[in-house]
């Protein structure tokens, strides 16, 4: 770890000195590159992690849309900005962005090409060098990119990748950082936000959720329902925007409830390169036995499996069937804990407030999905709804696919904002530059007493408000 922040740090100070035009270049070029090589990384993906293909391919899109927008934006937004200075014309005031200098990244398993990925791609094109920690079980697509990358003209030397577990080379990689930008669980991020802070450094945290998806009485069922297989199942629901709380008025309950199980119990299940799979595997053992925990202690409490709910080893190791449960209630794991897996829980609602009350509910605020018949009446309920993201009428895609706005959560949800000008600017320092004139200052200029120049400052400042210079 410290060989790759002494070679990160030398790499750096020259990359830095390059025009931000110039050091977006190869993310400009990866846009293309990817799309055109798809199948060689979501072959890598799949093999990393069991998802579907499509699924790998989103994390493709994901990447792609990432860096084009950043290669087009970074250049204006790291541009030195003129700002208002105390006296109009003799106070000449610049705001620079400087890079923060070796940004220490930390990306996890479940989304390994695009959650690493486009936290590097803004961060580089700040002027930054990176000392990236991949999940160990899913390193390899990082590596295929820096070597994409590289061809494409990004120095090798500012992006180092270190392998090992946390608690073997954590401490030194927060000694040597300068930034640290880490995507996990909410206990982790705890535990780097602690560390952070005993060295002064800033971080950027994306954790966990317990999304809600609330369904209005306006809403058409039918699309609800699609909508809720691709919030839930996605990724086999190993995604921290999944939708795992799901109410449904009790008007269209019912109905809701019976499509959304037939649909469920039909999905295509499979590990293979065949684009109609739904949903694929869970990524490793770890991650099948908490679903499947959670699962068997909400049904040891009472709640009611409506379809799913056991492993599937005549798939695959990890494979664990897309599961609707009801009945969940308080002191089940499942109705409060993040499952991380194609797991959701089905709750009845009387009134909209109640609705309202049930998905704010949680320690979490990452993501919210919300449909209705009327956007209009889905974006005022919107609003009221205590997540970092919120979608009317899709499950999570709306948001956080449209890059130039902020992305990331409330609460214990995580710190920062990945996307638009936040995510990019999030990795560098300010710095004002203010010069003044010689023939105006803040002291009294020669042959003037101070209480006669307090007098000429107080009257000017009041001047300048009435004819708004200031």
């Amino acid at each position: 770890v410290r060989e790759a922040y002494a070679k990160a740090r030398l790499a750096q100070a020259e990359w830095a000195r390059r025009p931000a035009a110039e050091r977006a270049r190869p993310f400009l070029r990866l846009h293309d590159a990817i799309l055109d090589r798809r199948d060689e990384i979501l072959d890598i993906v799949q093999d990393e992690t069991g998802k579907a293909r499509k699924h790998a391919f989103e994390e493709v899109l994901d990447v792609a849309g990432c860096s084009l927008y950043y290669a087009r934006r970074a250049p204006g937004l790291l541009a030195p900005r003129r700002r208002q200075g105390i006296f109009p014309v003799a106070t000449r005031v610049s705001e620079l962005r400087q890079p923060k200098g070796v940004v220490a990244l930390i990306s996890p398993w479940n989304y390994p090409l695009s959650l690493g990925v486009t936290d590097a791609v803004p961060a580089l094109m700040a002027g930054n060098a990176l000392v990236h920690k991949p999940d160990t079980q899913t390193a390899m697509s990082t590596l295929w990119t820096i070597d994409l990358l590289v061809e494409l003209g990004m120095p090798r030397e500012i992006w180092q990748v270190v392998l090992g577990e946390p608690a073997d080379i954590g401490d030194a990689l927060l000694d040597g950082a300068d930034y640290v930008a880490f995507t996990g669980s909410t206990r982790g991020g705890r535990k780097i936000a602690e560390e952070a802070a005993k060295r002064l450094i800033g971080c950027s945290l994306e954790l966990g959720g317990k999304n809600p998806m609330v369904v209005l009485d306006d809403a058409d069922v039918d699309r609800a329902v699609q909508g809720a297989i691709r919030a839930c199942f996605t990724n086999a629901g190993q995604l921290c925007l999944s939708i795992e709380r799901l109410y449904v008025p009790t008007s269209l309950f019912e109905a809701f409830s019976g499509a959304f199980v037939r649909q469920v119990r039909n999905l295509k299940l499979g590990a293979g390169r065949d684009w109609s799979v739904q949903m694929g595997s869970l990524t490793s053992q770890r991650q099948l036995d908490t679903v499947t925990a959670h699962v068997e202690d909400a049904v040891a409490r009472g709640a009611t499996i409506l379809t799913g709910g056991k492993p599937r080893p005549d798939l695959g190791p990890y494979f664990f069937e897309p599961t609707v449960l009801t009945g969940v209630e308080e002191g089940m794991r499942l109705c409060r804990d993040e499952t991380f897996g194609p797991v959701v829980s089905l709750y009845p609602y009387g009134t909209e407030e109640e609705a309202l009350a049930l998905a704010n509910d949680t320690i979490y605020g990452l993501n919210a999905s919300v449909w209705t018949g009327d956007p209009a009446r889905g974006r005022a309920f919107a609003a009221r709804l205590k997540a970092g993201t919120v979608n009317v009428n899709e499950g999570y895609g709306s948001a956080y696919a449209s890059y130039d706005a902020p992305m990331g959560g409330m609460k214990a949800s995580g710190l920062g904002r990945r996307h638009g000008p936040d995510g990019l600017l999030r990795y560098t320092e300010a710095q004002t530059i203010a010069s003044q004139a010689s023939w105006m200052g803040f002291e009294a200029p020669l042959g003037l007493s101070n209480e006669t120049w307090a007098d000429v400052l107080a009257t000017t400042l009041k001047t300048m408000r009435r004819l708004r210079l200031k």
